[in-house]
């Protein structure tokens, strides 16, 4: 990767955007962490994001950093990557999660980012930039994560039903109101996990190219706990907005298929983040949502709203691509 002559100051407002942009990631995906966990009451709003933003911090102890190499250096060429780049990809990613924000969609904050970096780089070199196997794999993660979390939490749920199959509803809520305490925890670590690394690289990206890194040294440790700080207090203000439509619009939840849904999530996630795969925490968390919801049938579930949902993914990728590409222009203008 070329080394660039990069002020500091532009280096330090790059890492600001970014840090901003992970906040986003936080409050944009606080709905993946505790929507169950609120939907079902099974702890107060306020308590729901300080226990989710506990345990993404968290991950920062227990995850390797395979994602961040990913986005780091396995989606566009990193000889063409320069501070403009980066500027478009950040906003690109932050406009489209503002937008999905405000209309209560939840879109991909991971697949923006994506796209941020591919609209940036086809702008400055053409799709030739593109390393095909890196944006293959992510893009077929948007459906493989999503039918894994339907798989895994439609499964939990059918043997949660036949375990549970002579308690009483009263019992059976009783037991599982803990137990959905853990899948969530276990939900936000894995988020933390795969989220927040997408960050860590965007910012080892910057620092490779104003000389300060490089791509066989070690990610900086600073970099790494400011990215999970940025994101666990992102979730902790939460986006409201989104926590409504995946609680209560997909399908009704109770204890146990939260419990379920969330388990299933974090499976996925876990696996993903193993691999070092990027994958959208948003698309896993509906796809577990859906899959507890079919176990009573395909009419418990709101097919118009999941229908929505999925629009929303297919379009994450390419708009906050063109987003990229103004913010791209714009760089030019303000670095």
């Amino acid at each position: 990767m070329q080394t660039l002559n990069i002020s500091l100051g532009v280096v330090v407002t790059l890492v600001v955007v970014a840090l901003l942009f992970d906040f986003m990631n936080g409050f944009h995906d606080a709905a993946n962490s505790i929507a169950t966990i609120v939907s079902t009451r099974v702890l107060k709003p306020q308590h729901a994001v300080l226990w989710a933003a506990s345990f993404n911090f968290l991950a920062y102890f227990l995850f390797h950093l395979k994602v961040a190499a990913t986005i780091g250096k396995g989606t566009i060429d990193p000889s063409i990557v320069d501070h403009y780049v980066i500027f478009g990809a950040l906003i690109g990613a932050i406009g489209w999660n503002l937008i999905t924000w405000y209309y209560g969609i939840p879109s991909s904050s991971s697949h923006a980012l994506v796209g941020g970096l591919v609209g940036a780089a086809v702008c400055k070199a053409g799709f030739g930039s593109l390393i095909a196997s890196g944006v293959l794999k992510i893009v077929a993660f948007i459906l493989v994560a999503p039918l894994l979390g339907f798989l895994v939490g439609g499964l939990l749920m059918v043997a949660v039903s036949w375990i549970c199959r002579g308690m009483t509803q009263r019992r059976v809520d009783k037991h599982f109101r803990r137990f959905q305490l853990l899948s969530a925890a276990a939900y936000s670590l894995g988020h933390g996990g795969n989220d927040a690394q997408k960050t860590v690289g965007i910012i080892w990206l910057i620092l490779i190219v104003a000389g300060m890194s490089t791509t066989t040294s070690e990610i900086p440790g600073w970099v790494v706990l400011s990215c999970y700080t940025a994101m666990g207090l992102g979730t902790l203000f939460g986006g409201w907005r989104i926590i409504k439509t995946m609680g209560n619009r997909i399908t009704k939840l109770n204890q146990a298929r939260g419990f379920c849904a969330n388990s299933g999530g974090a499976f996925t996630l876990f696996l993903a983040s193993a691999f070092g795969i990027p994958v959208s925490t948003t698309h896993t968390i509906t796809g577990a949502i859906v899959g507890v919801g079919t176990t009573r049938g395909a009419r418990r579930v709101r097919w118009g709203v999941a229908g929505n949902i999925v629009w929303a993914w297919v379009l994450t990728i390419p708009c906050s691509a063109l987003l990229a590409g103004v913010g791209w222009y714009l760089g030019q203008l303000v670095l």
